[in-house]
C-alpha cells in the first residue's frame, strides 16, 4: 500500500498524517516560509498548512483534508515519504513513547494498560486524550500529543484507555525540595541497604503511591497524608529512599492540586507521627 493510500485512509479516520522524508523527520518549509517567514499558522497551535499549498511546518502540516493529501502540491513529497506521522493531539490521542525495554518495564508497572503499538526499539502506548507534549519525562519515556507528531506504525493492539491523571503528572516539573532538612530519612544504622526490601519492591511501591495520589477524587489532603505515612512507615528508618523518590510523591501531590507547603507539611506531619 502506498503512502498516499495510508494516509488518506488515516484521514478518512480522523487521524491527521503528514509525510517523512529521509531521516524519518518532516519535510523541511519551502522556500516561501523558511524560517516562517510566511508566520505560519497563528501561534502553531492548530495543524494545517499555512497558505503555502505544501506540507510545510512539521506537525502542523498535518491534515485530515483530502484535496489537501491528494493535492498537486504534496505529490513531490509523497513520492519522496519514506514513512508516515501523525498529530496525535489533533487526533484526540497522546502517546506515551518508551523507547527501550526499561521503560516498557516501567509503564507496565506504572500505567493503566491500554492499546499498543510496538516500535523499533520500544512501544508507543495510545490513550484517548489530549496533553502538552514533553520529551525525557523519564529515562526512555517522551509523551507526544498536542504540537507533536508520532510514526505512523500500524493500528496496533488492546483496547484504548482514557488518558489517566498519572501520566498528566509526567510533565509536572518535580518540586524543588525546599526545606531538604525535613525529607532525609535516617539511614540504616551501621550503614548499608535496606535489608527486607529489594529495589524493586521499592520502586512497585513507590509507583502504587503514586497511584494512589492520582486516583484521589475527593479528600486529596487526606489522600496524601496517608500516602506519605504508609511509605514511611514502610520505608522511614531503613533508609532506602531517595530525594528522587520523594520528589515523585510530592509531584502527584501537586498534579492533584496540592501546594508545595501542603506536600512539605503532609511529610512532616508523617515523620513526626512515626517519630522519625
Amino acid at each position: 500500500m502506498s503512502a498516499l493510500h495510508t494516509a488518506l485512509e488515516l484521514a478518512a479516520a480522523g487521524v491527521p498524517p503528514l509525510p517523512l522524508r529521509a531521516g524519518k523527520v518532516p519535510f523541511g518549509n519551502c522556500r516561501t516560509c523558511s524560517g516562517n517567514a510566511c508566520g505560519g499558522r497563528p501561534n502553531m497551535k492548530t495543524p494545517g498548512p499555512c497558505t503555502c499549498p505544501q506540507p510545510c511546518h512539521a506537525w502542523a502540516a498535518a491534515t485530515t483534508d483530502p484535496h489537501v493529501i491528494d493535492s498537486p502540491a504534496w505529490a513531490s513529497a509523497w513520492r519522496k515519504a519514506v514513512a508516515i506521522a501523525y498529530h496525535p493531539g489533533g487526533a484526540g490521542l497522546t502517546v506515551v513513547d518508551l523507547d527501550h525495554a526499561q521503560a516498557i518495564a516501567w509503564a507496565r508497572t506504572a500505567l493503566p494498560a491500554t492499546r499498543t503499538v510496538a516500535t523499533t526499539r520500544g512501544e508507543h502506548w495510545l490513550y484517548q486524550g489530549t496533553m502538552q507534549s514533553a520529551n525525557a519525562v523519564r529515562p526512555g519515556v517522551d509523551i507526544k500529543s498536542s504540537m507533536q507528531y508520532a510514526r505512523w506504525l500500524g493500528p496496533g493492539t488492546g483496547t484504548i484507555t482514557e488518558l489517566p491523571d498519572v501520566v498528566r503528572a509526567l510533565t509536572v516539573k518535580a518540586p524543588t525540595l525546599a526545606r531538604p532538612a525535613t525529607l532525609t530519612v535516617p539511614a540504616l544504622a551501621g550503614g548499608g541497604t535496606c535489608p527486607h526490601r529489594t529495589p524493586t519492591y521499592l520502586e512497585r511501591g513507590i509507583a502504587m503511591a503514586e497511584q494512589r495520589i492520582t486516583d484521589a477524587r475527593s479528600a486529596v489532603h487526606a489522600t496524601v497524608y496517608r500516602t506519605f505515612l504508609a511509605v514511611l512507615s514502610t520505608h522511614g528508618r531503613c533508609g532506602c529512599l531517595t530525594d528522587t523518590q520523594i520528589a515523585r510523591l510530592f509531584a502527584a501531590a501537586q498534579a492533584k492540586g496540592e501546594t508545595a507547603r501542603h506536600c512539605t507539611d503532609a511529610w512532616t506531619n508523617a515523620r513526626t507521627r512515626l517519630g522519625l
